[in-house]
């Protein structure tokens, strides 16, 4: 950071004060909070340290606002539905989801579902959004899922500004574990268009997979959720998992661009006969945290096993006219999310330690020109600096510290630069003030310390 006195001369001592104040509070990074390890081995979810407390209502005339590019904690009981107000323009789309956190090892089923929906003011639904759950992997795991309200041509229904409402509902199975979820909410806006596009989606588009990534493994492990997502670019990643445990990666897609991705389950070393059915939960998440496609149906028997994620259009505004499952939640540029679970009966039956995973992604396609964007994209586009985290494996936070300790660098350089030369000059002007006579050093300011101050004070 360069400062510049434009024309206002050097800085006296109390503008070097200024200065060194200002390099202070440049300086005052936060550190990263460590995860405390859980009672079963490994660290449970990492909620967004900045996630603000919230208390979802039974009605909507308490439902507490959400704030756009906020997120928020909460918990949600048994068959229970919360409401949330939400103040929009008549211009942006916003996306509203929510992470589900079971504690680890509670009972969980089929009938176990989360859903989240946006409604108007009429109760009329702006976008029901889908309901996710457990399926035939009952074993707990954070799960997510999203709702819209979107502004589309033509459309008479949740296009004008006011107050909305985002109701988040729970089924609970009468077998699972009667105990609340952990929830965090986040509210994402996207921009409108300057000009209306296209209002079809491509039917056409590269379905063919790619040959896996050359190079070989190299070590990268995964985050505790989404907000300490591990970086991933296109390569073949290896890692350890725990039964029971629940692993995330973050991939960032560009506009044009398709994602692929597939994992193997290593062999149980010294393995028994067993078998586990539905062994691993392998999904995919969209930039707004919503739900894109699952490979959940691998089987384990102590043996090496492998699932892949279906091919998927390439990501386009577009997508979002299809009606197809997984294929319509291709519509933002950003950051995608794979969430890895392996369940705990893998423990029970081949032991309760370790198990190798590789994740193997490729990113195709070229970079597109993305919509005509009314404002700017936010979290819906991938910067360089994004491609450079995904490289280097680094999740939000760290991608954050990275930069903040990068522009400290620099400020610090700079700073001192000024500094050094701010006290020279202060000097040498002192000195032709008083007919070039020595003018002693400047006295520094107090230090805080223990025992008397020194004779000088």
């Amino acid at each position: 950071m360069r400062q510049r006195s434009r024309g206002r001369g050097l800085p006296g001592p109390r503008g070097l004060g200024r200065t060194l104040a200002g390099l202070a509070a440049l300086c005052a990074v936060v550190a990263l909070p460590g995860q405390a390890l859980a009672a079963d081995g490994y660290a449970p979810y990492a909620f967004d340290t900045a996630a603000e407390p919230v208390k979802g209502a039974a009605s909507t005339a308490d439902a507490p606002a959400l704030t756009a590019g906020s997120t928020y904690k909460d918990s949600i009981g048994p068959k229970g539905k919360l409401y949330y107000r939400l103040d929009l323009d008549a211009k942006s789309n916003a996306y509203v989801s929510a992470v589900a956190v079971p504690k680890n090892g509670s009972k969980v089923g089929i009938g176990d579902d989360l859903k989240v929906s946006v409604l108007d003011r009429s109760s009329s639904s702006c976008d029901s959004g889908d309901s996710v759950g457990f399926g035939s992997a009952d074993f707990a795991r954070p799960i997510s899922t999203y709702a819209a309200r979107t502004i589309e041509e033509g459309s008479s229904s949740c296009q004008e500004a006011g107050t909305y409402y985002v109701l988040v509902e729970r089924s609970t199975a009468a077998t699972s574990a009667p105990e609340d979820w952990a929830l965090e909410i986040r509210f994402q806006s996207e921009p409108g268009l300057k000009a209306a596009g296209p209002t079809a989606a491509p039917e056409i588009w590269p379905s063919t997979s790619p040959a896996p990534p050359s190079g070989g493994p190299q070590k990268r492990h995964g985050g505790t959720g989404f907000n300490d997502a591990t970086g991933l670019s296109t390569g073949e990643w290896r890692d350890e998992i725990r039964p029971g445990q629940s692993l995330f990666y973050r991939v960032p897609v560009d506009w044009g661009q398709q994602v692929f991705s597939d994992l193997d389950l290593h062999s149980a070393a010294g393995a028994k006969s067993g078998f586990v059915g539905s062994a691993v939960s392998f999904d995919l998440y969209n930039p707004a945290r919503g739900f894109v496609q699952d490979a959940s149906s691998m089987s384990y028997d102590g043996k090496q096993k492998t699932a892949a994620m279906d091919p998927l259009p390439p990501v386009a505004y577009e997508n979002r006219f299809n009606s197809s499952s997984g294929e319509g939640d291709m519509q933002l540029a950003g950051w995608y999310y794979l969430r890895v679970t392996l369940s705990p009966k893998v423990g029970t039956t081949f032991g309760d330690k370790p198990y190798g995973l590789t994740l193997r992604v490729s990113v195709k396609g070229d970079k597109r020109q993305g919509p005509a964007y009314a404002g700017a994209a936010g979290d819906f586009g991938v910067s360089e600096d994004d491609r450079d985290a995904a490289a280097s494996g680094q999740s939000g936070p760290e991608a954050a510290q990275s930069s903040t300790m990068q522009i400290v660098a620099a400020a610090g350089i700079g700073t001192g630069t000024v500094l050094v030369l701010g006290l020279g000059a202060w000097t040498l002007l002192a000195r032709r003030r008083t007919g070039a006579e020595p003018v002693p050093a400047p006295v520094p300011a107090p230090q805080q310390g223990y025992g008397p101050p020194p004779a000088s004070w």
